[in-house]
């Protein structure tokens, strides 16, 4: 039988979950991303809104292993090769950029009267960016994994690392008596974090891999499920009794398993978890903001919000431009890391043990925090939305000048690099331009020459040899671009072969109806091969899968051509439709099906 505690538990649990399943689809809806949803629900839902959840403190502890687990997903992505590669922008980059945020809004804090050691642990706080936060943008606008997005995370990673002699150092900074006289000292807790590290890193080395190896021979689904939840929650555990940071550990396990064969397995068993609790998170973040506070020193607080927002900003644009950073990725980074994060919380609660900070400031830079965890979201969304996208860097690349190849290809992404296999194979000679800087210079790696121009343009045709190439071999993704080229290339050299790329049949009848000589669609040898593969499947020979694929292909030709002719609704009758499935005919006799209306296939 349920008790009152139960149904009080439930009823919170529920009041989460339904907070969420609100708020953030309405705030994704309006653009403004999950994020700024789960906080802003966790404010009306939390004691300091509504009053429907009491204890924010505990929901945010026990959530934090969300972002443990984002960690560790993190981690399985990055190879230790790669994380070697990137030893400089964790060291270097991330060091420059800690130390002077922390001297500048040290400053701060000394500017607005407070004494020194208070104003270093206040600025010091709000360095440690929020990794929850920043790591969740990223994922929604998938730039993880992007050049851009590796050095916010070394930089990240190395902020991690700064916990423990952050904690040290504020017990230094503490008054004659206010460090207990137990505390180990600062050399034993260095080795202890450096022998947990140690611990992992073997145990990640020579126990991991045949452990899942074992369990995956019992064939037990969910024993897998529940060791993936023992490696992440182990690491982390075995880090904090280290005196190191909980998502650090998970992220070493995720490294340590980044080659394993198990990787992906892994990962689609965490990932249920971590989306659920790291949503738990920022709602328990949205919780802790203490609206009383805010009400009682709110000049305060929205001045140390804006000092302290601005002066991290423009500390990090300035290290990303001395790094070599572009103006825009300079600007990207400086919005997202412009905050405060999860471990000032903790620097705080010492602080506060400690009487190195007053009550009163613990509570107004813990405002200061959530604010800015709150406001990062947005003025991401808005400056992304506002920025002009920066013209691509054109080192390395050349316009045409009077080419001669006998094959032209104009677009060198994916279709195009495979498009020019069988012209090589037979010898042809080619030229080849494109108009994105980057697939220029990834091309070059494969010993491909392109050079940069729009193939739209009549002048950028005639340097790149239109008019003495035999085939003009169109491959842009590109609809509209495509059907320029066609139509500017006809006028240039008009006995000159195009073989285009079409995005769908209606493009692909206006290319035809512009007069190129063949038109291929995009998806459908594609389509045709899944079918075939399908009819395989179902049970038929080599040579009836032959017969039905020459069959469709045949009907699809008859079909373009009456409908090239009389619009694009004229041969639909040659179409397939589902009604055909109740009397199904034999392949080779004309069907009398009923197709779909739009007929477009």
């Amino acid at each position: 039988m349920a008790t009152e505690g139960d149904a009080s538990q439930l009823i919170g649990m529920v009041t989460l979950l339904g907070a969420a399943v609100v708020a953030v689809p309405l705030f994704k809806r309006a653009g403004l991303g999950s994020v700024l949803g789960y906080l802003a629900a966790g404010l009306v839902i939390g004691p300091y809104g509504l009053s429907l959840i009491a204890d924010a403190r505990t929901i945010l502890h026990v959530a934090e292993l969300g972002v443990v687990m984002f960690l560790f997903i993190i981690g399985l992505e990055m190879k230790p090769s790669h994380l070697w590669n990137l030893r400089g922008q964790i060291f270097g980059l991330g060091s420059l950029q800690v130390v002077l945020c922390a001297l500048l809004l040290t400053g701060v804090g000394v500017a607005a009267g407070f004494p020194w050691q208070a104003a270093f642990v206040g600025g010091a706080g709000f360095v440690l960016t929020s990794t929850a936060i920043v790591m969740q943008v990223l994922a929604e606008r998938g730039d993880i994994l992007a050049p851009r997005g590796q050095r916010i995370v070394s930089i990240l990673l190395f902020e991690d690392l700064l916990i423990v002699p952050l904690l040290a150092a504020v017990a230094f900074l503490a008054p004659a008596g206010a460090v207990p006289a137990a505390a180990a000292p600062l050399w034993q807790r260095i080795g202890t974090g450096l022998l947990s590290l140690g611990v992992l890193t073997a145990a990640g080395l020579w126990l991991l891999n045949p452990l899942f190896r074992m369990l995956a021979k019992a064939k037990a689904r969910e024993v897998m499920t529940a060791a993936a939840l023992l490696v992440v929650l182990g690491a982390a555990l075995l880090m904090e009794l280290g005196g190191l940071s909980m998502a650090m550990g998970a992220f070493v396990a995720g490294v340590l398993l980044s080659e394993s064969s198990f990787r992906h397995q892994l990962e689609t068993d965490i990932e249920p978890f971590r989306g659920l609790l790291l949503g738990l998170f920022f709602l328990g973040v949205g919780m802790t903001l203490d609206l009383d506070v805010v009400a009682r020193d709110w000049r305060f607080i929205c001045l140390g919000v804006a000092a302290l927002m601005l002066t991290k900003a423009l500390c990090i644009y300035a290290v990303a431009r001395l790094a070599g950073s572009r103006h825009a990725e300079a600007v990207d980074r400086a919005t997202l890391m412009a905050q405060g994060g999860e471990f000032a919380f903790v620097l705080f609660a010492e602080a506060l043990r400690l009487t190195v900070i007053s009550p009163a400031m613990s509570a107004d830079m813990t405002a200061i925090i959530v604010l800015s965890m709150a406001i990062t979201p947005l003025v991401a969304t808005i400056l992304r939305r506002r920025a002009r996208p920066e013209p691509a860097s054109l080192d390395g690349v050349e316009a045409p000048r009077d080419l001669r190849g006998n094959v032209l290809i104009i677009g060198f992404g994916r279709v195009g690099q495979i498009a020019s296999q069988s012209p090589l194979a037979r010898g042809a000679e080619l030229s080849i331009i494109d108009n994105d800087p980057d697939v220029i210079r990834n091309a070059a790696r494969y010993g491909f020459k392109v050079h940069f121009g729009d193939g739209a343009r009549a002048d950028v045709l005639r340097a790149a040899g239109a008019r003495h190439a035999r085939v003009i071999l169109v491959c842009v993704d590109d609809q509209a671009a495509a059907t320029r080229i066609v139509e500017n290339a006809r006028r240039e050299c008009p006995h000159t072969r195009l073989v285009v790329r079409a995005f769908d049949r209606e493009h692909a009848l206006e290319l035809v109806r512009l007069d190129a000589d063949h038109v291929v669609r995009e998806t459908f040898e594609a389509a045709l091969t899944m079918g075939r593969q399908a009819v395989l499947a179902m049970g038929a020979t080599e040579q009836e899968a032959d017969e039905l694929e020459a069959e469709v292909r045949g009907r699809d030709a008859e079909r373009f051509a009456l409908e090239t002719a009389g619009g694009t609704f004229a041969g639909r009758a040659l179409l397939l439709g589902d009604i055909d499935r109740i009397d199904p005919p034999r392949h080779g006799r004309k069907r009398d099906a009923r197709p779909p209306e739009d007929g477009i296939a």
